[in-house]
């Protein structure tokens, strides 16, 4: 298992929000897509999860830096737990 951290989040006009998490060194990432509809019924995302390994796909290089900065700054300010 691996902790990734919020470090994306957009949306689109087919209603759907995307989360990209990483880890904080930048290197892998885990997108995940939700409908409006079943966001609402999971509740909030947190500012990090765990993921087993099979589950991550490398980060572009041209992201990496950023995705690295951004993982580090959340897992500074926030709780895994916290709700983003």
């Amino acid at each position: 298992m691996t902790r990734l951290w919020l470090v994306e989040r957009s949306y689109d006009d087919r209603n759907l929000i995307s989360f990209v998490y990483a880890t904080v060194d930048g290197e892998y990432q885990l997108r995940k897509e939700l409908s409006m509809t079943l966001l609402q019924q999971r509740g909030p995302q947190t500012a990090a999860i765990e993921a087993d390994d099979d589950q991550l796909s490398t980060v572009d290089e041209s992201d990496r830096e950023r995705f690295a900065t951004e993982a580090q700054k959340m897992a500074a300010k926030h709780e895994p737990d916290d709700e983003i």
